[in-house]
């Protein structure tokens, strides 16, 4: 009998343990999910406010001001992809990196090595990952892409088939669901050329073939005599207020065994070929 109510409670307190483990497992992020909640109520709450709060053209003569709610809106919707490489060195460091408000960083998604997908902030909120940026005359990149960082530490060239992989799927479903142009899937280091090298040595012609930005052809053109190169990367949306920095970017996407400030003539066929795309 005493045998009997000692198994039993050792099953008891195996059964406590084992609830007790999965409790912490499923409640790992649950602090971080609460103020990721409040954060979303509190920005509902802004939205739902009518009029809306703060944004009086004329604060003096505030009754020249009327609030009549149309029945035609939508939520805004995000025009360009970034994709990063993370500069640290696993994907448990990164989601960390994300939930410190020292930090202040974050991205819509991460990519692990292993093709594991981590959404971390909702596709119609605004998340911190492009910094200070232009891409042609948009200096606000936060506010009109979509970040997904990959699991990488910029020091490798190594890029997993599963990680791409998974990156591939993601942006057919972004590009699909917000109907984003072939050529807004770029890299940090495009719109930010004189801070970001991320994603470095990346394989951006794999994407192109799948329809996520450009790439240049197999048989190049010469372009015209007076072909002006500066206004090419300038059109296609670089920022040339740094020339040297913008061709290196360009060049860190689309050539990538030289990262020399200037164009050599190979640089400028490719130039030309993926110019003519935009």
């Amino acid at each position: 009998m005493l045998l009997t109510i000692i198994t039993k409670n050792r099953l008891s307190l195996s059964v406590l343990l084992i609830l007790f483990i999965s409790a912490c497992s499923t409640n790992k992020y649950a602090v971080t999910e609460k103020v990721y909640k409040e954060k979303a109520k509190g920005f509902s709450k802004i939205i739902m406010a009518t009029p809306p709060e703060g944004q009086l053209y004329d604060s003096v003569n505030a009754a020249n001001q009327q609030w009549i709610g149309s029945v035609n809106f939508g939520i805004r919707k995000p025009n360009f992809v970034i994709i990063h490489h993370t500069a640290q060195d696993s994907l448990a460091q990164t989601i960390k990196t994300f939930h410190s408000t020292k930090a202040a960083t974050s991205a819509h998604y991460v990519v692990s090595r292993d093709g594991k997908v981590v959404h971390m902030v909702n596709d119609y909120l605004r998340a911190n990952h492009a910094g200070i940026s232009k891409w042609g005359k948009d200096t606000d990149l936060n506010s009109s892409s979509i970040g997904i960082e990959l699991d990488n530490n910029g020091t490798t060239d190594i890029w997993p088939d599963a990680q791409i992989n998974s990156l591939i799927k993601l942006l057919t479903t972004l590009k699909k669901t917000y109907n984003i142009p072939t050529a807004n899937f770029i890299g940090h280091a495009d719109i930010a050329p004189k801070r970001k090298p991320d994603p470095n040595n990346f394989p951006w012609k794999k994407l192109a073939v799948k329809g996520f930005g450009y790439w240049y052809d197999d048989v190049l053109v010469n372009p015209p005599v007076d072909f002006d190169t500066t206004n090419a990367l300038k059109l296609m949306g670089y920022d040339t207020s740094d020339l040297g920095a913008a061709i290196i970017a360009f060049k860190r996407h689309f050539i990538q065994t030289d990262l020399s400030p200037k164009l050599t003539p190979v640089d400028i066929l490719v130039l030309y070929n993926v110019y003519t795309k935009y």
